[in-house]
């Protein structure tokens, strides 16, 4: 990528996360966060994803750099509504089957922020038969895999065989490409890359090599379709795998985050599917409808832009807890993840 071009996919990143830093304030927990009935998709899952884009952030951009500063204060900020990690304890203590409060919590994890007592008493639960036999979505449990890697649980058994049996672990028919397999897609290659943040690819070459074909035109599909949301989790596929990126082609890059800025609203947000209706945007109308499009803008152009030169070193790893594997009951939140 150009320096002209890179510096292009770098105002996307500064201009969507300058949206986030103004909007903050809508990712907040409320009362409703441990309400028996609450809605984990308008709680928890905004906040876990800010909490995951932003240690990928903190990880591949250098310490001065004016991104890295903001995603630490954005860290810092989601750490403290879960109360410093005391939140997740009283989830655990109120659903202790349900896996999203691990999956939002390794994002933590995954940043240096640890609540040893959550830990332990997930470990507990870990080591139950009821939590290891609950079935699961694939990639969903390809991603509770790596939330229990970061909270210290150890799975027996290697995680290949989760990865066979998802979508893009088949090596399907390209011409089978939907939405759905699109989001399932992008998040097995996340789950494997760690969000971008393993100093290693992740992927296992035939996967790599299947991506080099097909990533591509489906890149075009979607870009033509005005997906913005899932544009920008390909782009940052195509950024997470060594080699793609070059496989893929600078002009076909260029050509994709041109499309992407221009469809970046003034303000920064960019909108899950067409184009926003008005050039005034009602922050508590629109939040859901592009926060996480304009999440996934600034993760990609971060990922687009990082080099390992500029990447911040990850946490130091922690000892494992022996415990049982575990996958979750709790139907609210499926698919490709909690988290996503």
């Amino acid at each position: 990528m150009t320096a002209v071009a890179a510096r292009s996919v770098r105002d996307v990143a500064d201009a969507a996360l300058g949206w986030v830093r103004a909007h903050r304030g809508e990712f907040a927990l409320g009362a409703a966060a441990l309400a028996p009935d609450g809605q984990v998709d308008r709680t928890w899952k905004p906040l876990g994803e800010l909490t995951q884009v932003c240690a990928t952030v903190r990880r591949r951009t250098a310490p001065e750099d004016p991104s890295h500063l903001l995603a630490r204060d954005l860290l810092d900020f989601a750490w403290r509504q879960t109360g410093h990690g005391e939140l997740f304890l009283a989830l655990q203590r109120q659903e202790p089957f349900a896996t999203y409060p691990l999956e939002v919590y390794a994002a933590f994890a995954a940043a240096g922020l640890r609540h040893p007592g959550y830990e332990a008493a997930a470990a507990t639960v870990a080591r139950t038969r009821g939590w290891r036999r609950t079935e699961q979505h694939p990639t969903r449990r390809l991603g509770l895999l790596s939330a229990e890697r970061h909270t210290r649980i150890h799975r027996p058994g290697p995680p290949e065989a989760v990865l066979d049996t998802t979508w893009l672990g088949g090596l399907p028919e390209p011409w089978t490409f939907e939405r759905s397999a699109g989001y399932a897609l992008t998040h097995v290659v996340f789950h494997l890359t760690d969000w971008g943040r393993a100093a290693q690819g992740g992927a296992p070459p035939a996967l790599a090599d299947y991506l080099t074909h097909w990533l591509p035109p489906w890149l075009d599909t979607c870009l033509e379709a005005r997906m913005w949301d899932l544009s920008c989790e390909l782009l940052a596929v195509a950024a997470s795998v060594p080699g793609l990126a070059e496989s893929t082609g600078s002009a076909v890059l260029r050509e994709a985050w041109s499309r992407i800025a221009a469809a970046q609203h003034p303000s920064g947000a960019v909108a899950e599917e067409g184009a926003f209706e008005t050039e005034h945007l009602d922050p508590g109308e629109d939040f859901t409808h592009c926060y996480h499009s304009t999440l996934m803008a600034a993760f990609a152009a971060t990922l687009a832009t990082a080099t390992p030169a500029t990447a911040t070193p990850a946490p130091a790893a922690a000892p494992a807890r022996p415990a049982g594997p575990g996958v979750d009951p709790d139907h609210r939140s499926s698919g490709q993840g909690a988290l996503g």
